[in-house]
Order: C-alpha cells, then sequence, then structure tokens
C-alpha cells in the first residue's frame, strides 16, 4: 500500500491544500506565516520518515514509536514538540480496523502518522476550508485537538453498532436452536477486549495532557481537552457496560441450557423410575423355577400385564400430584 502525503495550510485569511510525491516537494509547500497540517498516511518507507523527523528535529525514539504500531495511547512532552498517540478504531463489514495515529505538534505545525490511508478527519478539512470557521481562527495546539476529537467521535459509532449486535444476543441466548450463538457472542467479547485495550489508556493519556501545563497547549484549550476526556471516559463506561451484558447474556444461556438439560433428566429420570418395579417383576418371573404356582394358571400372563400397568399408572398419578412433572 503506498505511502499518502499531503500538506494544508490556513490562517484566517484563507486556505489551501496540497499532495506531495516526496519530501522536497512537501516542504516546499510550508507557509510560515499559516497553520501547517502535515499528514503521513501510510508508515511502510521507515526512511522518509525519518528524513521528515530530521527536518523537525524529532527524537529518534519518538520516531520509533510512531513506527511501532503495537504502541498505547500516551503523551509525552519534549523541549521543542508534544507527541502523541491514540489509536482509531473504524467498523467495516462488521469487523473492527484499529490502526495508531500519531501526532507531533511544533510551533505552528501539526504532523500526523497513519497506520493507513483512510481516516475520519474529512469534517476537519471541510472546516479547515470553510471561510470563518473556528479552526481558522485558532492555532496548531487546536488542530491537533480535533483529530483526536474526530477519533474519540467514531468510537461511538463503533460502539452503538456492537450495541445493537449485544441487543440482539439477548434475544438469541434463549433459542437452544441456534449454533452460531456461542461463537458470535465469543468474537463480540474479543471485540469488547480489543475496544478496551485502546480507549481505556486514552482517559489517562488526556489526564496527564491536562497536568502537564506544556507551553504547546494553549490555556484556552483546555475547557475543550476535559470535555475531550469526559468524552474518553464515557466511551469506556460504555465499553464497561457492555462487557458485563456480554457477561449477563452467557449466564443466560447458560441457566437456559442447564434448565433445558434439567427438564431433560427428569423426564428420563421418571422413565428409569417407572421400569424399576416393572423390571423387578420381569425379573422374578424370568427365573424359570418349576415350583412355580403362577407359571400354571392361565391368567397368569394378563394378570401380571394388568399389574404392571397398573403400577405405572398409579407412580405417574403419584409424580403428577407432587408436581415432579
Amino acid at each position: 500500500m503506498a505511502m499518502e502525503l499531503s500538506i494544508i495550510g490556513y490562517d484566517p485569511a484563507g486556505s489551501w491544500a496540497k499532495t506531495a510525491a516526496g519530501l522536497e516537494e512537501l516542504l516546499s509547500y510550508r507557509n510560515p506565516a499559516g497553520i501547517n497540517w502535515i499528514n503521513v498516511a501510510g508508515l511502510e518507507d521507515g526512511a522518509f520518515i525519518n528524513q521528515l523527523a530530521e527536518q523537525y528535529r524529532i527524537h529518534p525514539l519518538t520516531v520509533e514509536d510512531i513506527l511501532n504500531t503495537g504502541q498505547r495511547p500516551k503523551v509525552e512532552e519534549f523541549d521543542e514538540y508534544l507527541f502523541i498517540i491514540f489509536k482509531s478504531i473504524t467498523g467495516r463489514q462488521g469487523e473492527l480496523v484499529f490502526g495508531q495515529i500519531s501526532v507531533v505538534i511544533q510551533g505552528n505545525t501539526v504532523l500526523s502518522f497513519q497506520q493507513s490511508p483512510g481516516d475520519s478527519f474529512d469534517g476537519i478539512r471541510r472546516r479547515i476550508h470553510d471561510n470563518g470557521s473556528k479552526v481558522r481562527r485558532m492555532g496548531a495546539d487546536y488542530l491537533a485537538y480535533q483529530l483526536w476529537d474526530a477519533v474519540v467521535d467514531e468510537y461511538f459509532l463503533v460502539l452503538d453498532s456492537l450495541g445493537t449486535v449485544i441487543e440482539d444476543f439477548e434475544d438469541r441466548a434463549l433459542d437452544d436452536k441456534d449454533p452460531g450463538f456461542i461463537p458470535d457472542i465469543q468474537k463480540a467479547k474479543q471485540k469488547l477486549l480489543q475496544l478496551r485495550r485502546a480507549i481505556w489508556p486514552l482517559r489517562e493519556s488526556l489526564s496527564l495532557l491536562l497536568k502537564l501545563d506544556s507551553p504547546h497547549i494553549g490555556s484556552e484549550l483546555e475547557p475543550f481537552f476535559k470535555d475531550l476526556q469526559e468524552n474518553a471516559v464515557q466511551a469506556a463506561e460504555v465499553v464497561e457496560t457492555y462487557r458485563e451484558l456480554i457477561n449477563g447474556v452467557i449466564e443466560i444461556n447458560y441457566a437456559s441450557l442447564s434448565n433445558r438439560m434439567n427438564r431433560v433428566m427428569k423426564v428420563l429420570t421418571i422413565i428409569s423410575t417407572l421400569f424399576i418395579p416393572l423390571t423387578f417383576i420381569v425379573g422374578v418371573y424370568g427365573m424359570n423355577f418349576a415350583n412355580m404356582p403362577e407359571l400354571q394358571s392361565p391368567y397368569a400372563y394378563p394378570i401380571v400385564w394388568a399389574v404392571m400397568i397398573l403400577i405405572a399408572a398409579g407412580m405417574l398419578i403419584f409424580f403428577k400430584r407432587r408436581k415432579w412433572f
């Protein structure tokens, strides 16, 4: 998959957007007087990312974190820039697609590195090109907030979709003729675990950011990041709620299976109990001793049948009165 390079520049007076084929072309578009948003979609070309990092004096450890897409969400402050990592989550054809987004805030420039092309930033791009929009009047820190906020908003779309699936599980839990229920609910549990790993550390990152008092984040943005933190906490709570619901559905399914098994065992036990005296009678008359007076009677056979039927009927009536079935 090819790397996509783009740069958007703006100020209160206007905006522009360019795509580039290489580093030299990309850097030639920079506007020192306005805000520059450089977006790198795709991390296959490590050499290019290292060259770009050198231009902006980004520490090698930061570059290593950018290229290592298994990082936890985090915030790190350096002398010349602020570094943020968070996870993007999108739903595609019933599957969750996770990606890592790294953001560097340095002066009037925001550099964003996406694990793969395709993002949820189109709304931000439209606002940048909208005359009079708030983002045009704000600095690079506000743009970074907008990127982060767009990703968190995407979390709720994914969670809403997953919530619909979980509601369906509640109906399926009592259906004993649904062979796909167990695999589907296990898959949903795995998705929730992945969501938890992506969303829970986000709360810690935002808490740290609010405590940093960083020169790279203006004080006027504190309410925005507090609101973003509240959204992250809410998303994390939704994940936990869904996990509890999944566990409850699994318990309902186990209880339903156990109840059905108990009913089956009750029927089998009653049948077995009915045959105990019948088996005893048949066993006695199957011993074939010579001196058994009942064997000589012409009515012995029908009498034995009548006795066994009466015993079975009497036991059934007894069980019914005791409400055993």
